[in-house]
């Protein structure tokens, strides 16, 4: 199926990929609706994602908050022109139930099916808030499960990746210290509440990847397991000298060295690049230090930092809707002919966007077979 561009599309958007069960509906740039459902409740039973729980948790949950959405966005179902779904990276489980859902909504309404990146998704996120995205601009990834470094050159199709995690993403080290101090899953927004009355200079915890030999040659990328294990050990030698963990000095101080690696690199690579626009997107951006230090210190490097709001940094069906409007408007093909569910188009930008997955978690990218021949 081929479409013609339109440029106010009205689309439904849909995200599976890990624990929260995201629907949204956008047209154009506006976002008419944006309901999610969440099951981190039941997995912080297990301290991090289980990946069967998140499934079924997707399955009871989508019906209603699809209804939701659409309800809450004043439109009808026929009403739409396009649905896009997460297709990829993500938990396989997960990304199979809101793949599965959109493609029966594409058969049933006769609309164009777009499978979509979740990491281009994190980036497309910020037209709804602060316009088109600039064209080239670099993006900064970070949550649970990406830490990626993105130089953006058209967010429908031309994305490279400029650096990566080699270990652990900045926000699965989020999780882990948190669990080292007592803190709840998920480690972000606890670890950030408990750094507010801490010293961020208290602890100075390795910054990974800034030394001149590892400057060399991985100028770009960046790697949090050193410093979760220096947190470890930290932790471990006060209970073991019985003089207590400052819980509120460990979070800020290890926070800080999270901050300042996230940042330094990211501006670094803007000013290599001549870029001067950044956005930061994922979960580890809702995070209160890295959002009031990455806007101080774009300012003074020259580079517009632009980060989404909270609520839409973290995962939702906004993002994909509002990547899909994007498709739509530059007249991409779709990746799911609605018609012909077993198609995939190859040449398909939305889906084959050109870097893999950094997460230690299980990942896939959700294809269809091509038609036999």
């Amino acid at each position: 199926m081929y479409v013609t561009a339109v440029s106010e599309p009205l689309v439904l958007g849909i995200e599976t990929s890990c624990d929260e069960t995201g629907v949204a509906f956008v047209r154009g740039q506006q976002l008419l609706s944006d309901v999610i459902a969440t099951s981190v409740d039941e997995q912080a039973r297990f301290g991090g994602v289980v990946p069967e729980v998140a499934s079924r948790a997707h399955v009871e949950a989508l019906t209603a908050t699809l209804e939701q959405a659409r309800s809450r966005a004043g439109v009808a179902w026929h009403d739409i022109d396009a649905i896009a779904v997460t297709a990829g990276p993500g938990l396989v489980g997960a990304l199979l139930v809101g793949v599965a859902a959109a493609q029966g909504i594409g058969v049933a309404l006769d609309k164009p099916v777009y499978g979509v990146n979740h990491l281009a998704s994190h980036i497309a996120v910020d037209r709804l808030v602060h316009g088109e995205i600039p064209q080239p601009c670099m993006a900064l990834l970070v949550s649970g499960g990406h830490t990626s470094l993105l130089r953006v050159n058209d967010v429908t199709q031309d994305i490279t990746q400029v650096g990566r995690t080699l270990d652990d993403a900045a926000g699965e080290a989020f999780d882990k210290v948190a669990r080292m101090l007592g803190l709840a899953f998920p480690g972000g927004p606890h670890i950030d509440a408990a750094s507010q009355p801490g010293d961020p200079g208290y602890i100075d915890f390795p910054r990974g990847l800034t030394d001149a030999a590892s400057d060399r040659e991985h100028r770009h990328d960046f790697s949090f397991s050193g410093l979760k294990t220096a947190v470890s050990r930290w932790v471990a030698a006060a209970n073991r000298e019985g003089i207590g963990v400052p819980i509120a000095d460990v979070a800020a101080s290890f926070q800080q060295a999270v901050v300042d690696v996230l940042i330094m690199k990211s501006l670094r690579a803007c000013a290599e690049a001549n870029i001067d626009t950044l956005i930061i997107g994922g979960g580890v951006a809702a995070n209160s230090r890295l959002r009031e230090q990455a806007m101080r210190r774009g300012h003074e490097a020259g580079v517009t930092v632009r980060i989404p709001p909270a609520i839409l940094c973290t995962d939702n069906g906004a993002m994909v809707a509002s990547l899909g409007s994007a498709l739509v408007s530059a007249g991409r093909h779709p990746t799911i002919a609605a018609l012909s569910p077993d198609l995939l188009y190859p040449e398909s930008a939305a889906i084959l966007v050109g870097f893999d997955a950094d997460s230690s978690l299980p990942v896939e990218l959700v294809s269809l077979p091509p038609p036999a021949r």
